[in-house]
């Protein structure tokens, strides 16, 4: 599938998110959208945004607590956690329980607090998964203060 203009923008706006993020030694920091299929804002969310231990996805979900997603797309500025150490589950398996079929993401994982594989495991449940590289320099450097040299 082609990047769309609409899944760069929404992308850049969710990096614009993780700016927001208060900053944090131990976690990166990520911004979140969910859109509806009609293509409206439905959620945003981003790294501790109410509670210390928040993800984006998580905090943007939570938005939405109960709602069915069929078709709806999250755009997330890092790959969704597939394993954490604060909460019993990954951003993966919450956006796979809210039936959100389809993933944009800047920048996959590093792994410098757990393990990635998000995106591989939500394609492997048949969630459609697109990585748009290019955004990902400005997604590292929202967290440059957690890479290596």
């Amino acid at each position: 599938m082609t990047d769309s203009a609409a899944d760069i923008g929404f992308l850049r706006a969710a990096i614009e998110l993780s700016r927001r993020c208060p900053p944090s030694d131990t976690a990166f920091s990520v911004g979140a959208i969910i859109v509806g299929a009609d293509g409206g804002v439905l959620a945003t969310g981003y790294s501790r945004e109410s509670d210390p231990h928040d993800h984006a996805e998580e905090a943007a979900l939570a938005k939405l607590a109960g709602r069915e997603l069929p078709g709806a797309t999250i755009y997330s500025s890092l790959e969704p956690c597939l394993r954490r150490l604060s909460r019993p589950r990954g951003c993966a398996e919450l956006i796979l329980a809210a039936g959100i079929g389809r993933v944009v993401l800047a920048w996959r994982e590093p792994p410098l607090f757990v393990p990635g594989g998000g995106a591989a495991w939500l394609a492997d449940r048949g969630v459609s998964v697109a990585e748009i590289p290019e955004l990902g320099p400005e997604a590292r450097a929202v967290n440059a203060h957690l890479l290596p040299g």
